[in-house]
């Protein structure tokens, strides 16, 4: 396996930490930062600290954030990361959250997929039933791709069956673009298409760490639904 140094900074407007990590990529586990003076986990060295920002940092590829309850398992913040050098603090806040003491901060690496034509892809899922993160690795050109979730290789209609889609947020590779994501139903017709675009420092680029982000949709979820992703390498 592969690793990347991940690197974030956790604030509000008074007050702030780094945390680091040489994370292995494709794993949530083992992936927890500790903080570069102590190595204490978030929960431990900020608790009851409300928190206004989180900037993540990766070395090449992508990644995917969250702060964790550690005992509940429940996702209380989640995100993207940039590119090192490419941070912006504004675009990192987050709504105001205050820290427990069993809160931990995970990441999920990806590196640039080293086949000609071929994409690494992330997605921020939230409906009704929570929030999931589903992957794609290694999408050709052009061709659209189902993404499942990065747990259990789920698919959209097996993890949140019977929920109402409400939000997506994704993030590709340096360089790619996401050309468009769709929504199937089960009878394998179309039910939503949204276009993507490019992110980081590329020409076009609509944000910093998303190709496309939506919110406020309202989509029900039934079995045997399916999400599929369309991308071009930036190689």
């Amino acid at each position: 396996m592969t690793t990347q140094d991940v690197t974030a900074t956790i604030s509000n407007r008074m007050m702030g930490k780094v945390f680091q990590k040489s994370a292995t990529d494709d794993v949530w586990d083992g992936n927890t930062l500790t903080d570069t003076l102590s190595q204490q986990q978030l929960g431990i060295l900020m608790p009851n600290t409300t928190i206004t920002a989180v900037e993540c940092q990766y070395t090449g590829g992508l990644v995917a954030w969250r702060i964790q309850n550690a005992q509940s398992l429940v996702f209380n913040r989640w995100g993207f990361g940039v590119k090192s050098g490419l941070a912006c603090y504004e675009t990192a806040m987050v709504t105001p959250y205050n820290i427990n003491p069993n809160d931990i901060f995970t990441v999920y690496p990806l590196p640039v997929d080293a086949g000609a034509g071929k994409t690494n892809s992330l997605a921020w899922i939230q409906t009704s039933k929570g929030v999931e993160l589903f992957e794609t690795k290694g999408s050709d050109d052009g061709v659209a791709k189902e993404m499942k979730t990065v747990v259990n290789d789920q698919t959209l209609g097996d993890s949140m069956f019977n929920s109402v889609l409400s939000s997506i947020h994704i993030s590709a590779e340096d360089g790619a673009t996401v050309n468009q994501v769709d929504i199937i139903d089960n009878s394998g017709g179309t039910v939503l298409t949204i276009f993507g675009g490019t992110r980081g420092n590329t020409l076009g680029a609509m944000s910093l760490n998303k190709n496309l982000s939506i919110d406020g949709l309202a989509v029900p979820i039934g079995k045997g639904f399916s999400i599929k992703i369309t991308t071009t390498t930036g190689a």
